[in-house]
């Protein structure tokens, strides 16, 4: 088989991989920011809980750039096609991130309340949005995205800005949320000395770890429901395509068709749902590291389950739906993904290797004490 086969189902991987990090690194800096000001009831408190991820929160951001880097470049065509239509919600959440490391560098500048309230804020701000948009990009591209292709290969995006916050794709982010803040509050238990915050903190990882679990449940059973797509006829995998040459039809009830047709893919919510329960568990008995790392396989989980629903799917159109893009017609060419491949095996484990360096370097509590006596956010 031609390896531009190989090739595309490694980069299929690989972006799953790149989400998986995304959701779980970069979503505990942005739960910690959305809890900020229920765990930090005053000043000092709050400067804990932001100097808790205030060593790694910049380098976390190496997810979210990556991401977007593998799409633009190993998947020209979604990247193209998604950014022109959700062009509205990406400047929504640009400008959510811009205001982050503002609220981080600039909130301790001046000691005043009013001042620091609305870095405070823009800290939540900068932690909740992004994490609904997230999650609410997954629910769209599940059940569809209103676009299609002229004859020269143009995207036309058919839909509206309001109609991407559809209830199941509100509810799809609501779950992000709910794991981001459930990450977020177990990190502030890892690492904050004072007992207050980690009692705070300890309430909302309980709570937000049952509602991942209730709505997890909620949209599995939405979703079992919902429309499909199903690839009828297209040129062989590997062989370079375009979405003008296939056709794709929509099947009532379809978007678990791959699970019934393969079963061993229930594994994958069963996995989601023990990593949860277990991370409750471990939570109330006190054990925050373990509860943090069982929210990191929750991610793997549920990431995991969108991947396999939607292959060999990528962005389905429900304008027309033989229009919609897959790993075989929307990939980058075999010379890009190949020295693409090359820089990820160089580079992807020095960033986990100085990942890891920098949360062991930085471990230990952080007190009230430790943000009054050192230069802290």
């Amino acid at each position: 088989m031609d390896i531009y086969f190989y090739l595309i189902i490694i980069w299929w991987l690989l972006l799953g991989v790149l989400l998986m990090g995304l959701g779980a690194m970069v979503g505990t800096d942005m739960g910690v920011g959305t809890i900020l000001r229920y765990v930090g009831r005053t000043d000092a408190e709050r400067r804990v809980a932001i100097n808790i991820v205030g060593p790694h929160w910049d380098g976390n951001q190496v997810w979210f750039i990556l991401g977007g880097g593998a799409i633009f470049a190993a998947w020209p065509l979604v990247y193209a096609t998604a950014f022109s239509g959700f062009y509205i919600v990406m400047l929504v959440l640009l400008w959510s991130m811009i205001v982050r490391p503002l609220g981080f560098e600039y909130r301790s500048q001046i000691k005043s309340d009013a001042w620091r309230n609305v870095w405070d804020w823009s800290l939540f701000v900068s932690g909740f949005i992004p994490m609904l948009v997230f999650g609410a990009a997954v629910g769209n591209v599940l059940i569809g995205v209103p676009f299609h292709f002229d004859d020269r290969m143009v995207s036309y995006y058919t839909g509206s800005f309001i109609g991407l916050f559809n209830p199941y794709a509100i509810l799809c982010g609501v779950v992000s949320v709910s794991l981001a803040t459930h990450m977020g509050a177990c990190m502030v238990l890892i690492g904050s000395g004072e007992q207050q915050i980690s009692q705070r903190a300890k309430k909302v990882a309980v709570f937000s770890g049952i509602l991942a679990l209730v709505l997890l449940t909620i949209g599995g059973i939405w979703s079992a429901n919902l429309h499909g797509f199903n690839l009828v006829e297209s040129p062989a995998p590997g062989v370079p395509q375009t979405p003008l040459h296939q056709t794709v039809t929509v099947e009532a009830g379809g978007l678990l068709k791959n699970y019934r047709q393969y079963p061993v893919l229930w594994v994958l919510p069963a996995l989601a749902y023990v990593s949860l329960i277990a991370g409750i568990l471990a939570i109330r008995a006190e054990r925050a590291v373990f509860a943090w790392w069982s929210g990191v396989i929750t991610w793997i989980a549920v990431i995991g389950m969108v991947g396999a629903a939607m292959f060999p799917f990528v962005m389905p159109s429900i304008s027309n739906p033989s229009h919609s893009l897959t790993v075989w017609n929307s990939g980058a060419s075999t010379l890009t993904m190949s020295w693409m491949l090359g820089f990820t095996v160089l580079f992807m484990p020095i960033i986990v290797s100085y990942t890891s360096w920098a949360f062991y370097i930085m471990r230990g509590k952080v007190n009230t004490q430790t943000v009054e006596s050192e230069e802290s956010y």
